[in-house]
């Protein structure tokens, strides 16, 4: 089977969002991707509290200056499309009211035909938790376990009962219901986070870094899996921060997925022989608008193609 392939949606300054995702994701769908993609971040601190994925010094990247909501992209791209899978990559999950996000993700997938896949996570920055969050930064793998727990319920049959540290509902119908079970996806980062993903989702969403540690990564989340009695297929989407140049990358400590269409390419053919079933590519930040994007996109679609992947 060939690896499926997703594209990440603009959500980036240089977009113009009323305009350019329903272009982008019309042209992606058309061009054969299967899937369309969203991230979370929701504001740029100056000064930062601390670094870039919590690294003390790494700066932010500016391209974080505004990011469009990603269930409002979503949902532009939802009207705009007829085929692919609408997955968040992902949502910060304290970030959001558990009850009413279940509640978007459901509506979002009936209007969609039911191609929704969530995507969530815990998210790393405290600005972004002070400004926004339900609970503090402590709390927040309780948080997701919550709203795992209140996704199963809104999504399940009426009537709905739940009781928990931030949520309470009553007896009660919760609709609309969505078209099929959403499925879920979290990312794994230590070991309590794999531990939730082999007892609790439906597929591992890791970050691109490298073919070698992504498969040495997959075999020990198959191998939990097979430790702790799995007995359901676990899929996979991996995401690929592309940095796209329209001249090659030259030099021996070129990055995983920067460079030239050419060099994209060659890296994705390398995390495709993994075994792993999807690969989500975004290149928004590095493209400079919409045209430029959906050119990218369909020449690397077509090449990854043209290698049998």
């Amino acid at each position: 089977m060939p690896v499926s392939l997703g594209l990440g949606l603009p959500q980036m300054k240089q977009y113009g969002i009323g305009r350019d995702v329903a272009t982008v994701a019309r042209a992606a769908e058309d061009a054969g991707y299967e899937s369309l993609w969203v991230f979370e971040r929701v504001l740029f601190p100056e000064p930062a509290t601390q670094g870039l994925y919590g690294v003390p010094g790494l700066p932010w990247p500016d391209e974080y200056r505004s990011v469009a909501d990603p269930l409002v992209t979503l949902t532009l791209a939802a009207a705009a499309t007829g085929r692919a899978r609408l997955g968040t990559s992902v949502l910060i999950a304290p970030l959001h009211v558990p009850f009413q996000l279940a509640r978007s993700l459901a509506s979002l997938d009936v209007a969609s035909g039911g191609r929704v896949v969530a995507g969530v996570g815990t998210g790393w920055s405290l600005d972004e938790y002070a400004a926004a969050s339900v609970a503090p930064f402590e709390k927040r793998g309780a948080v997701l376990d919550e709203l795992l727990d209140v996704c199963a319920a809104v999504w399940g049959p009426d009537p709905v009962s739940y009781r928990g540290e931030l949520t309470t509902i009553a007896p009660a119908e919760v609709g609309p219901k969505p078209v099929r079970p959403i499925p879920v996806y979290l990312p794994a980062n230590s070991p309590r986070a794999t531990r939730r993903l082999v007892d609790r989702a439906d597929g591992w969403m890791p970050i691109a870094m490298g073919a070698t540690t992504l498969a040495e990564q997959w075999r020990k989340v198959q191998d939990l899996a097979a430790e702790r009695g799995r007995d359901r297929p676990l899929g996979v989407c991996v995401r690929a921060n592309a940095r796209y140049s329209a001249k090659p990358f030259e030099g021996a400590d070129r990055q995983p997925f920067r460079g030239s269409v050419a060099q994209i390419v060659e890296d994705l053919v390398a995390h495709a022989a993994t075994g792993v079933p999807e690969i989500l590519l975004d290149f928004q930040a590095t493209t400079r608008d919409a045209a430029e994007l959906v050119d990218v996109a369909a020449e690397v679609y077509q090449a990854v193609r043209a290698a049998g992947v």
